[in-house]
Protein backbone atom coordinates (compact mmCIF):
# COMPACT_ATOMS: atom_id res chain seq x y z
CA UNK A 1 0.00 0.00 0.00
CA UNK A 2 1.22 3.43 -0.75
CA UNK A 3 1.35 6.40 1.60
CA UNK A 4 -1.86 8.03 0.37
CA UNK A 5 -3.94 4.89 0.90
CA UNK A 6 -2.60 4.40 4.43
CA UNK A 7 -3.29 8.06 5.18
CA UNK A 8 -6.89 7.75 3.94
CA UNK A 9 -7.52 4.58 6.00
CA UNK A 10 -6.13 6.18 9.15
CA UNK A 11 -8.43 9.17 8.64
CA UNK A 12 -11.45 6.89 8.10
CA UNK A 13 -10.74 5.08 11.37
CA UNK A 14 -10.34 8.40 13.19
CA UNK A 15 -6.72 7.79 14.07
CA UNK A 16 -4.20 10.56 14.31
CA UNK A 17 -1.99 10.73 11.27
CA UNK A 18 1.66 10.63 12.23
CA UNK A 19 3.75 13.33 10.67
CA UNK A 20 7.46 13.20 10.12
CA UNK A 21 9.40 15.03 12.79
CA UNK A 22 11.48 17.90 11.45
CA UNK A 23 15.19 17.46 11.73
CA UNK A 24 16.57 20.09 14.08
CA UNK A 25 20.13 21.24 13.94
CA UNK A 26 22.12 21.72 17.07
CA UNK A 27 24.07 24.92 16.62
CA UNK A 28 25.77 25.13 19.98
CA UNK A 29 25.75 28.05 22.33
CA UNK A 30 26.16 31.68 21.35
CA UNK A 31 29.03 32.20 23.79
CA UNK A 32 31.68 30.77 21.49
CA UNK A 33 30.43 32.48 18.34
CA UNK A 34 28.60 29.47 16.85
CA UNK A 35 25.30 31.15 16.06
CA UNK A 36 22.94 30.86 13.15
CA UNK A 37 22.98 34.27 11.51
CA UNK A 38 21.62 34.68 8.02
CA UNK A 39 22.79 37.49 5.78
CA UNK A 40 20.25 40.32 5.67
CA UNK A 41 21.73 42.27 2.77
CA UNK A 42 24.80 42.61 0.59
CA UNK A 43 28.09 42.65 2.51
CA UNK A 44 26.43 41.64 5.79
CA UNK A 45 28.08 38.21 6.28
CA UNK A 46 31.20 37.11 4.41
CA UNK A 47 32.25 33.47 4.47
CA UNK A 48 35.95 32.60 4.15
CA UNK A 49 37.60 29.23 3.74
CA UNK A 50 40.56 27.50 2.13
CA UNK A 51 40.56 25.20 -0.88
CA UNK A 52 43.52 22.88 -1.45
CA UNK A 53 44.71 21.66 -4.82
CA UNK A 54 47.83 20.47 -6.65
CA UNK A 55 49.41 21.71 -9.86
CA UNK A 56 50.67 19.58 -12.75
CA UNK A 57 53.95 18.92 -10.91
CA UNK A 58 52.05 17.77 -7.79
CA UNK A 59 53.05 20.80 -5.73
CA UNK A 60 50.40 21.99 -3.33
CA UNK A 61 48.30 25.09 -3.97
CA UNK A 62 46.22 26.90 -1.39
CA UNK A 63 43.26 29.02 -2.44
CA UNK A 64 41.53 31.55 -0.19
CA UNK A 65 37.89 31.90 -1.14
CA UNK A 66 35.68 34.70 0.17
CA UNK A 67 31.95 34.62 -0.55
CA UNK A 68 29.20 37.13 0.13
CA UNK A 69 26.49 34.95 1.68
CA UNK A 70 23.61 37.16 0.52
CA UNK A 71 24.49 37.60 -3.16
CA UNK A 72 26.55 34.37 -3.42
CA UNK A 73 29.27 36.19 -5.33
CA UNK A 74 32.96 35.48 -4.77
CA UNK A 75 34.83 38.81 -4.60
CA UNK A 76 38.18 37.20 -3.66
CA UNK A 77 39.73 33.96 -4.86
CA UNK A 78 43.43 34.20 -4.07
CA UNK A 79 45.96 31.46 -4.87
CA UNK A 80 49.39 31.01 -3.26
CA UNK A 81 51.68 28.17 -2.30
CA UNK A 82 51.36 29.19 1.34
CA UNK A 83 48.85 31.55 2.94
CA UNK A 84 49.40 32.66 6.53
CA UNK A 85 47.08 34.57 8.87
CA UNK A 86 48.85 37.83 7.94
CA UNK A 87 48.20 37.09 4.26
CA UNK A 88 44.51 36.52 5.05
CA UNK A 89 44.41 39.90 6.81
CA UNK A 90 46.04 41.58 3.79
CA UNK A 91 43.51 40.05 1.37
CA UNK A 92 40.61 41.05 3.63
CA UNK A 93 41.87 44.64 4.05
CA UNK A 94 42.09 45.01 0.24
CA UNK A 95 38.56 43.64 -0.03
CA UNK A 96 37.25 46.01 2.65
CA UNK A 97 38.74 48.99 0.80
CA UNK A 98 36.91 47.97 -2.38
CA UNK A 99 33.55 46.83 -0.96
CA UNK A 100 33.27 48.32 2.51
CA UNK A 101 33.24 46.62 5.91
CA UNK A 102 31.00 43.60 6.53
CA UNK A 103 29.17 43.11 9.81
CA UNK A 104 30.36 39.52 10.31
CA UNK A 105 32.90 37.05 8.97
CA UNK A 106 32.01 33.36 9.03
CA UNK A 107 34.85 30.83 9.04
CA UNK A 108 35.91 27.53 10.53
CA UNK A 109 38.17 27.20 13.56
CA UNK A 110 41.31 26.68 11.48
CA UNK A 111 44.61 28.06 12.73
CA UNK A 112 44.69 30.83 10.10
CA UNK A 113 41.26 32.10 11.12
CA UNK A 114 41.70 32.10 14.91
CA UNK A 115 45.22 33.55 14.90
CA UNK A 116 46.12 36.70 16.80
CA UNK A 117 46.38 38.70 13.55
CA UNK A 118 42.76 37.95 12.63
CA UNK A 119 41.52 38.67 16.16
CA UNK A 120 43.42 41.95 16.19
CA UNK A 121 41.94 42.97 12.82
CA UNK A 122 38.38 42.13 13.86
CA UNK A 123 38.83 43.99 17.16
CA UNK A 124 40.14 47.12 15.40
CA UNK A 125 37.45 47.14 12.73
CA UNK A 126 34.52 46.02 14.88
CA UNK A 127 33.67 43.06 12.65
CA UNK A 128 32.03 40.13 14.42
CA UNK A 129 33.38 36.60 14.06
CA UNK A 130 31.03 33.69 13.43
CA UNK A 131 32.52 30.21 13.58
CA UNK A 132 30.98 27.12 12.01
CA UNK A 133 30.79 23.83 13.84
CA UNK A 134 33.58 21.37 13.02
Amino acid sequence: MNFKKVHRRWKQEGLAVLRKARKRRHLGCAGNGITRRRAQDKNHVLGIDFIFDRDERQRSLKWLGVIDEYTRECPVLAEERSITAEDVVDFLVKLFKERGMPDHIRSNNGPEFIAAAIKRMTALTGIGSLYIEP
